[in-house]
């Protein structure tokens, strides 16, 4: 429940009044994670742009922890908020790949489905060249 009030208002901080031009125009938090102590807020963005740029944009968020702490603190009425951490989210790089490996495998296996139906059909290419092809 803390972490999605966390992220709700960090999301709307970084959007509305960060003003760094390292960050890339698309910045989203996409999970929070709050230690049981509350000492700790573990966000995890994902943002565009090139790895360099991602980096940049992540040294740009961890710079205004301690601003985004102190909001924080105020806006829902905490006596103290947790302590910052910022990661890039690798769990979303790697669902990307997998969806990527998924769509790539699919279409190869369109592509085979193919081939089967026109050797069944007696249309394949390849079939006729070797049969009907006389040593010159």
């Amino acid at each position: 429940m803390l972490g999605s009030t966390i992220q709700r208002e960090l999301a709307e901080f970084i959007m509305r009044e960060l003003n760094d031009p390292r960050l890339p125009t698309i910045v989203s938090i996409t999970r929070v994670k709050v230690t049981d102590d509350l000492e700790y807020a573990d966000v995890y963005v994902s943002m565009m742009g090139t790895e360099g740029q991602q980096t940049a944009g992540l040294n740009a968020l961890r710079h205004s922890a301690g601003l985004m702490r102190s909001k924080l603190t105020r806006s829902l009425s905490l006596r103290q908020a947790p302590f910052i951490r910022f990661h890039m989210d690798e769990q979303l790089k790697k669902e990307l790949e997998i969806l990527s490996l998924i769509d790539k495998a699919r279409i190869e296996q369109e592509e085979l489905d193919r081939e089967r139906a026109r050797k069944a059909a007696g249309d394949d290419p390849t079939a006729s060249e070797q049969s009907g092809a006389e040593p010159g």
